[in-house]
């Protein structure tokens, strides 16, 4: 399987799992324009890559992400004299890099964070658009935008309180304080915690491939199920399942789950 190239990601694949990068680590990966860019392209690739089955996200280097690249206010400046037309260019700007970062959302394949030391600003808007966290006991979490006079933007305050009790968000969000591994796994952001990084990201790997394992098209209709059912009432998720599965349930996949549990062993899915 030929992997594509970025400037700012690094991926590799094994088993069904695919691992991406943030590679800038002379910037402590922070996010710069190209980067944002290119988590849309990967993550867009990796969904239609049925070879892919689970998508761990990880940073190179001493940090996983030190949030947005501060060059990116800089270039940002420049434009119409006029407030209406600078207004609405911020605006489309705002909600392309939404769209950027909603791609690991919408990416069906699960997408499992393996976070260590830094995670702020944007790390934090990027860590809360997949489907699990997992930390190092030395990494930290701050929405840091407060600090530099303005609200976040790009996703945490909308999606933070699906996962985390809503006075923590706001204690957060309000003074911009650091949250330590062990908080965030009180909280229910993190999963679990590593003591270091290299048992991080050899436990995470461990966790995607063992979903990795299981049939693709279930685990593709369990996320959208568990999407789909955040945002809608119980009701509208009873009937969306039972539509899906009328129309999307594999009964080759039943047959083999069915009898590799009768025979205790290994199933073996179609991509």
């Amino acid at each position: 399987m030929t992997l594509p190239e970025y400037q700012t990601l690094e991926l590799g694949i094994k088993e069904h799992v695919l691992t991406v990068a943030l590679n800038r680590p002379e910037k402590a990966n922070s996010m710069n324009a190209p980067m944002w860019e290119e988590i849309q392209a990967c993550f867009e690739w990796a969904d239609a890559q049925s070879d892919v089955r689970a998508v761990v996200l990880a940073g190179n280097g001493k940090h996983f992400c030190a949030g947005i690249d501060l060059d990116m206010f800089s270039e940002q400046a420049a434009g119409s004299k006029d407030p209406a037309r600078r207004a609405e260019a911020f605006r489309l700007h705002a909600m392309r890099l939404q769209a950027n970062l909603s791609a690991i959302e919408k990416c069906r394949k699960p997408v499992l964070a393996a976070i260590h030391n830094t995670c702020i600003g944007g790390g934090v808007d990027m860590t809360c658009c997949c489907d699990m966290r997992y930390a190092s006991e030395d990494a930290y979490f701050s929405i840091r935008e407060i600090d530099i006079g303005m609200t976040a933007d790009v996703g945490t305050l909308q999606r933070l309180p699906k996962i985390i009790p809503d006075g923590i968000v706001r204690e957060l969000a309000y003074t911009g304080r650091n949250m330590g591994a062990s908080e965030a796994r009180e909280t229910g952001f993190i999963n679990r915690v590593f003591p270091d990084r290299q048992s991080l990201l050899e436990g995470v790997q461990a966790i995607a491939k063992e979903i990795a394992s299981k049939s693709p098209i279930s685990v593709r209709g369990t996320k959208e199920m568990i999407l789909y059912t955040r945002d809608h009432s119980v009701e509208d998720g009873l009937n969306y399942i039972a539509t899906w599965n009328a129309a999307m349930l594999s009964r080759q996949d039943l047959m083999e789950g069915l009898t590799s549990q009768a025979r205790k062993k290994s199933a073996n899915f179609e991509n």
